[in-house]
């Protein structure tokens, strides 16, 4: 997955214009591959505490606040998630508001909302502190959320990474650069990927310096945006990207195993006498006609996804239900080729190699009729430029197969937010390894949604 980070001078009290440049950022970061936006802190408003106090109803937000339209709009047009830093205010209780981070997913809708823990200054006589770490989950990876002065507490980092989280996300408004570069052994002691989105600009006593940047574990700074000096052209906005796929959950991670199955009994369905409305390829018929089955839930949430395509677009389905034999023969033979490409490889890391293109048999989201292979098509059943043949594997395609590849041409990328975004809207999510690859109710489902239990376990099929 690639993410990114957008510094911008805000208009100091202008939510509706700062919603609608996040908006415009947002829709050029996903244009450049990012699948998530990290924006500073308060940039909502601007980092102005007098200017906050004086008019605390007014620049504060809810979390379904109107005034946040343009950038959830954004988040379902462009397939992306944006973390949006605002005065947060209360539920109606009339206490004060925080500092809060407000993530909303590629489908419009909030995922999670943080409210920063530890206040510096004159924030405490505006804000209440949070109570509660900032977590959630996109595309299978596991995410920290975390607010300027929050990262001066060197255990927030460390309960993220203990947490299981692999991605650390901050929204500040530091005004050195000494502050920033701090970054670098957060990352490195912690062993996590770092982004950071540095306000820029005055607001009262404070300035930030804008320096946005990425830091992997390693700590090596990837990508850093320019300084403020106060300064330049225009709000001086600018993108930080960097890419953590090597951070992606595999299905041969022991995380997703580790998802226990509460079985539901839902049956499997042969979508071609189902939904005679999905455009079913015909290429990848087996004797029996296995491939053409889905669970009934997962076949539901498809045909709500093919609704939600703009027009002169529709889904064609390649391939759901595979015997759990059938599975374990592609994986096994996958395996064969890599061993015999990488005769140094140990067992341990041919079965993680394996796993970025076929499941591992045990938990494998096909044979529990969860997952389906599909592209998209044009009305006609025309195939559109995707990037890389749906089943490209890593090595074929030089890695364009993952979902969030860069160095797409403007096609591909904008036909894969599409899918992206429909599939997403409907309830599936993708191993980002494939980008034709979506399942839901299966072990990866719940890993990447938080669900404590998946509803679909291995399953063999009547007459099989």
């Amino acid at each position: 997955m690639i993410i990114a980070a957008a510094q911008f001078l805000p208009v100091p009290g202008d939510i509706e214009a700062n919603a609608a440049r996040m908006a415009g950022l947002l829709t050029e970061a996903a244009g450049r591959g990012a699948g998530l936006v990290v924006f500073p802190e308060l940039a909502l408003t601007h980092y102005d505490l007098d200017l906050i106090a004086a008019d605390p109803l007014g620049l504060t937000v809810t979390e379904d606040d109107a005034r946040l339209a343009p950038v959830r709009e954004a988040c379902r047009a462009a397939g992306a998630a944006a973390v949006v830093n605002a005065p947060g205010r209360a539920s109606g209780d009339g206490s004060r508001p925080a500092i809060s981070s407000f993530v909303i997913g590629p489908d419009g809708a909030l995922v999670t909302r943080y409210d920063k823990i530890h206040l510096l200054g004159d924030e405490n006589a505006l804000f209440a502190p949070g109570t509660a770490e900032g977590r959630f989950t996109l595309g299978g990876i596991r995410f920290a959320l975390a607010t300027c002065f929050d990262n001066s507490f060197p255990e927030v980092a460390e309960r993220a990474a203990a947490d299981g989280c692999r991605v650390y996300l901050a929204s500040s408004f530091h005004g050195a650069a000494e502050r920033v570069e701090r970054y670098a052994q957060q990352a490195r002691d912690h062993g996590l990927h770092v982004l950071l989105a540095n306000g820029m600009g005055t607001g009262g006593s404070a300035s930030g310096c804008g320096l946005s940047g990425a830091w992997l574990p390693s700590g090596e700074r990837v990508a850093a945006a320019a300084e403020w000096t106060g300064t330049g052209p225009g709000d001086g906005a600018e993108l930080v990207l960097t890419d953590v796929r090597d951070r992606i959950t595999l299905m041969a991670d022991p995380a997703v195993a580790a998802i226990p199955v509460e079985e539901c009994g839902e049956p499997l369905v042969d979508v071609r006498t189902a939904a005679p409305a999905l455009l079913v390829a015909e290429d990848r018929h087996d004797a029996l006609g296995a491939f053409a089955f889905l669970r009934e839930g997962v076949l539901q949430r498809l045909l709500a996804a093919q609704k939600s395509l703009p027009d002169g677009l529709r889904l064609q389905f390649v391939e759901g239900y595979r015997p759990p034999g059938l599975q374990r023969r592609y994986f096994e033979g996958y395996t064969d080729e890599l061993r015999a490409a990488h005769p140094d490889w140990d067992a341990a890391r041919l079965h993680r190699a394996a796993s970025r293109y076929v499941s591992p048999p045990e938990i494998a989201p096909h044979s529990a009729g969860g997952a389906v292979d599909l592209t998209l098509v044009t009305a006609e059943g025309d195939e559109v430029d995707m990037g890389t043949p749906i089943n490209a594997s890593p090595e074929e395609s030089d890695g364009a197969c993952y979902t969030a590849a860069p160095d797409l041409t403007p096609a591909a990328r904008a036909h894969r937010r599409v899918l992206n975004a429909a599939l997403t809207a409907a309830g599936l999510v993708n191993y980002p390894t494939e980008w034709w690859h979506w399942s839901y109710g299966d072990r990866y489902w719940a890993l990447a949604t938080g669900a404590e239990h998946a509803l679909y376990g291995p399953k063999e099929r009547d007459g099989q």
